[in-house]
């Protein structure tokens, strides 16, 4: 009865389909934006959205009786586990620190995990007896982040990423189990590479191995001797492309992959390990990601990302037929650590989320073609609340880029033009807004907010020119982008364009910097979090990664000095006339505190209103409930007292 009832609530969450192709969506009228009535809407109490908990990264136990994940269920991402069939989960381990990317031992007796520190994004991997009991640090090194353990076929070594603090790369190593003794596989020697996605053979005697560049738009797929690190590219090709190992077949002849088609759209392929010959599964113009094998080979996944909507498929190897799992709208994909499959080959995980519904593991069953909740995330009093849901828009921007967005729509709005409208940018750039639970865009939304979280270009998910479109131009079309997103706003009638602020994390900050210095008439008020304002600061305290990826995108920081000052915000900080709300990690790694620093110093300096809070032992993002719940809090005082 409890599945049913959710089922029912999650296909009313999304209200706009995607279309066949980015080359196929309709634009907008925004005139036929509607705000629907309901009865009893009103303002979601900050605390149930940060009380209904965020659940994740399922991994199966041996004997498939067991599922590790971790949630957030104390205020703390913990390692728990819960029966297969259901029931009360039960905490393994307890920290401060973010815990996560659990994976059970071959015999079952443990269960790996990683975790952080404070925020800096230097993990350690742990090991906790599976039954309970005190956990073991593996790793403990104060300059090395070690993550991502993946079992060898005997269960005597792991392979994991290892990165050292201050190298810019990530590179595959080799755990010995008994030992603990660590050997770097790969030893990359080129600082803009990074290696991932390390795989087992069957035999134990390779792993295979990504190496992709630090811009994200080429990648090749290797096979490395796992005990010599002799290597062999498996995936030659001329100029740009991307091919992603996802998974190795049990006989161990057959990869599962994602590579580029023409326009750089990933799909799902399958590739020979000895001709190298590729085998296409999927020819979309949208992504097509590559998921896993089932154990004994006839099947596998693959998860296709349409518009910010995702869709899991399972596919007969033999033929290449799919099926779309039979899940609610959202974002359906698969959970697991190796692998989705449970041991028995009759059970599938997955992960379900929409922008009504926080993300929760299903287990799915394939023959029936239906899916039991497992883990119960929504607290009763957000299950009862009236949250607007998303609706996917389009709008034509600037220069006639087609621009995908989510909109969120007030209930009971009259179409009179006095309501506030919030603009929403992503972080990365080159990542995507996705119809996920976005507690921001709920706990301002339902306070009468109209918010809009445009995928402008520079996101992923739209082909690699769109990807690419805003190299050496950061801050220019991506920008004017977020502003066409604001003009949309006041196109639907509902919103006054002197009554729009703008809000973001990471590239999203800067986003909102670049935007209230370069627009300043267009924005009433704003609220930064850990964004950048000067990108040559940045190099200079930023991760090394972080280093050569920025560098992806500005050029060479001596040779395009020029590009890196017209694309940093401090260049125009100082015509800004929206009050501002600064929020910031101490340890951020990503985006250092000194950025934040800058931004408040000028703002105080010019004589403008500003105020900023800095989280203690958070990074990147505030993982801990009270920091979390204490950020958005004070994101709508600030947008109530000055919109």
């Amino acid at each position: 009865m409890r599945t049913r009832f959710a089922l029912l609530v999650f296909a009313t969450a999304v209200v706009s389909l995607a279309a066949t192709s980015p080359d196929t969506r309709e634009i907008t009228d925004p005139r036929k934006v509607t705000s629907a009535e309901e009865t009893g809407a009103g303002a979601v109490p900050i605390d149930d959205l940060f009380y209904t908990r965020a659940t994740g990264g399922g991994a199966w136990s041996p004997d498939g009786k067991e599922i590790a994940f971790s949630s957030n269920f104390t205020g703390r991402f913990n390692l728990w586990k819960v029966s297969a069939s259901g029931g009360w989960p039960i905490q393994l381990s307890q920290s401060d620190d973010r815990q996560g990317g659990a994976i059970w031992s071959p015999d079952g007796k443990w269960i790996l995990y990683q975790s952080d520190r404070g925020g800096a994004e230097i993990y350690d991997l742990f090991a906790i007896p599976s039954g309970g009991g005190k956990a073991v640090n593996l790793t403990n090194t104060n300059d090395i982040s070690e993550t991502s353990p993946r079992w060898s076929p005997s269960g005597t070594q792991l392979a994991i990423s290892y990165k050292k603090k201050t190298a810019p790369v990530t590179d595959v190593a080799v755990m010995d189990w008994n030992t603990r003794a660590v050997r770097n596989l790969t030893n990359e020697t080129t600082p803009d590479h990074l290696w991932s996605g390390h795989l087992w053979s069957p035999d134990g005697k390779i792993v295979y191995a990504t190496r992709i560049d630090a811009g994200f738009t080429d990648a090749s797929v290797y096979r490395v001797d796992a005990t010599t690190g002799q290597k062999e590219e498996l995936t030659p090709h001329e100029g740009q492309n991307r091919t992603i190992a996802a998974a190795v077949s049990p006989d161990g002849k057959t990869l599962l992959v994602t590579a580029d088609r023409p326009g750089g759209y990933p799909n799902a392929a399958l590739l020979d390990a000895t001709t190298k010959k590729q085998t296409w599964v999927t020819d979309l113009k949208w992504e097509a990601n590559a998921g896993e094998f089932s154990l004994d080979g006839k099947w596998f996944t693959y998860v296709v990302n349409e518009d910010g909507h995702t869709d899991a498929y399972l596919a007969e190897t033999a033929t290449g037929k799919a099926t779309k799992l039979n899940l609610p709208p959202g974002l359906n994909g698969f959970s697991g650590n190796p692998g989705a499959f449970s041991p028995d080959g009759r059970r599938v995980l997955v992960s379900h989320q929409s922008s009504t519904q926080p993300g929760d593991l299903w287990v799915y069953d394939p023959a029936a073609k239906r899916a039991t909740q497992l883990t119960f995330s929504t607290i009763a009093s957000l299950a009862a609340a009236k949250l607007p849901p998303s609706q996917l828009v389009h709008y034509k921007s600037f220069d006639g880029k087609i621009i995908s967005a989510f909109l969120w729509v007030p209930y009971n709005l009259k179409r009179d033009g006095s309501n506030p409208g919030i603009v929403l940018p992503h972080g990365g750039p080159t990542g995507q807004t996705v119809d996920s639970f976005n507690r921001f865009a709920a706990a301002l939304a339902s306070r009468g907010y109209v918010c809009i979280a445009p995928n402008v270009r520079g996101s992923t998910g739209y082909g690699m020119d769109f990807q690419k479109a805003n190299v050496k131009d950061l801050g220019g079309g991506d920008l004017d982008d977020e502003v066409y997103a604001a003009k949309f706003l006041a196109a639907t009638g509902f919103v006054d364009e002197k009554k729009i602020g703008i809000t973001g994390g990471s590239y999203g900050g800067y986003m909102t910097l670049m935007a209230i210095g370069k627009r300043p008439e267009l924005w009433a008020a704003a609220v930064e979090q850990y964004g950048i304002i000067n990108w040559i600061t940045m190099l200079e305290h930023e991760d090394p990664f972080l280093q050569e990826y920025e560098k992806s995108l500005l050029g060479d920081p001596v040779k395009d000095r020029e590009v890196y000052e017209n694309a940093s915000p401090i260049k125009f900080i100082r015509q800004a006339k929206a009050p501002l709300l600064v929020l910031q990690g101490e340890n951020d790694i990503r985006v250092p505190k000194e950025e934040a620093e800058q931004v408040v110093a000028i703002y105080k300096e010019t004589g403008k209103t500003v105020d900023s809070h800095f989280y203690p032992q958070e990074g990147h993002g505030f993982a801990k409930r009270e920091n979390q719940i204490d950020a958005i809090t004070r994101t709508v005082a600030w947008f109530d007292r000055y919109l």
